[in-house]
């Protein structure tokens, strides 16, 4: 009897993952072009001092939380996920040629605060619209190649723009009006590359009710908690380069230790996802958070940048072993006419439990040093583990 080979799983993931992948991955090269310099560009050229800089980032990144929480529900009511990505996408794009006209803080406030709006519109949607996409047997290798090409971007933008700046002798706006040209390109891609599901479109709710949360199942919710306590372990990426430069890494070095972590999370992310379609959520879950407590013990005791480098490796492996696992989880466990209600509280309780983190790990930071506040994050990711661990049976094996 002829052998039948099965179809690999790249070839069974849904054309519209790979084109979700890719608007992911030029967006984000575009705004890391932009955002891996703009700090200096507010402060070295505009004058503007680093508390005006906080105050901007955080207002960014609060505003694309709770925005999240809108889309999302929004998307359930509509029907029409792709269109609210698109408006998402397109924000973010149009605000792009803002940064190198603007000759004032107050256009690039205006502009960042349009991105993150956009960043909020285009999340919950988008994930939920993979979740739509997807048979349920490669959902977690379709959630984890989206997160590895978004990854992607996240390291080549900063490459590019530190190779421009060096190429056009530190020309801030030359970078920025390169980047406009990949933002546009995710627009494009995204509508003309994805089809929405004609099965979704059809399922429009009457009204749109916020009070349907209530309708998400318990084991959504474990999810939910889990995720934001390690969430809290899980602080802002600045204090990775932090801590590079505390142990002596030199200026001009310092953004290797953000390319250092989103290739290994790239590479990490798409093996992790095909794991757990084939033995369970759970047990690749665990891995990725036993991989946080390692990378905390590291950055804690070690006082060398090899050390440094290899507790940001493993870091970036903690985050391809959990984020697109835990997007998987919330597809798994919400009922389908209210995915993107589930995305957009996921995220939600995400960013408020990130902002809660950081000033926290800065806190500890300030008072203890910087061992203090990795032993800390170890010890919540154990509380992390420990939460894992009683969910378990909520995890069980995806159908094959």
């Amino acid at each position: 009897m002829a052998r039948v080979d099965r179809p690999s799983r790249l070839s069974r993931i849904p054309r519209g993952v790979w084109m979700l992948g890719f608007v992911s991955m030029f967006m984000d090269i575009s705004s890391e072009m932009i955002h891996a310099l703009l700090p200096v560009y507010l402060v070295a050229v505009l004058g503007t001092s680093t508390l005006t800089v906080g105050i901007i980032e955080g207002i960014a990144e609060a505003t694309a939380s709770i925005t999240k929480v809108f889309s999302g529900a929004l998307s359930d009511w509509l029907g029409r996920r792709k269109l609210l990505a698109a408006i998402g996408y397109g924000l973010a794009a149009v605000t792009k040629p803002v940064f190198p006209l603007a000759g004032t803080v107050g256009w690039l406030v205006a502009a960042r605060f349009v991105d993150r709006v956009g960043k909020g519109i285009r999340g919950a949607p988008r994930d939920a619209l993979v979740a739509d996409l997807t048979p349920p047997e490669v959902r977690g290798a379709s959630f984890g190649l989206r997160q590895s090409l978004d990854t992607i971007g996240a390291f080549v933008g900063p490459l590019a723009a530190i190779a421009l700046m060096a190429l056009s002798s530190d020309n801030f706006k030359l970078v920025f009006w390169i980047a406009v040209i990949p933002a546009f390109a995710a627009v494009a891609l995204l509508v003309l590359g994805v089809e929405e599901p004609a099965r979704h479109v059809a399922e429009r709710k009457a009204r749109l009710r916020f009070a349907d949360a209530g309708r998400l199942p318990p084991a959504f919710w474990a999810v939910v908690a889990v995720s934001s306590v390690l969430t809290l372990a899980r602080f802002s990426e600045a204090f990775l380069v932090l801590r590079a430069q505390n142990v002596g890494l030199s200026l001009a070095l310092i953004p290797a230790i953000m390319v250092v972590m989103n290739v290994v999370y790239a590479l990490a992310a798409y093996p992790a996802g095909v794991l757990s379609d084939k033995l369970g959520r759970g047990g690749v879950l665990a891995v990725g958070v036993a991989f946080l407590i390692v990378a905390d013990l590291v950055l804690a005791l070690g006082d060398t940048i090899p050390l440094a480098l290899l507790g940001v490796a493993f870091w970036g492996l903690h985050m391809g072993f959990t984020q697109g696992l835990f997007a998987s989880l919330v597809a798994d466990t919400a009922p389908a006419d209210l995915r993107g209600t589930a995305f957009g509280l996921f995220n939600l309780a995400g960013g408020v439990m990130m902002l809660a983190a950081s000033v926290a790990a800065g806190g500890l930071w300030d008072a203890y040093g910087p061992q203090a506040t990795f032993l800390a994050g170890a010890a919540f990711t154990a509380l992390a583990l420990l939460g894992l661990w009683r969910i378990r049976p909520l995890l069980a094996p995806p159908p094959a």
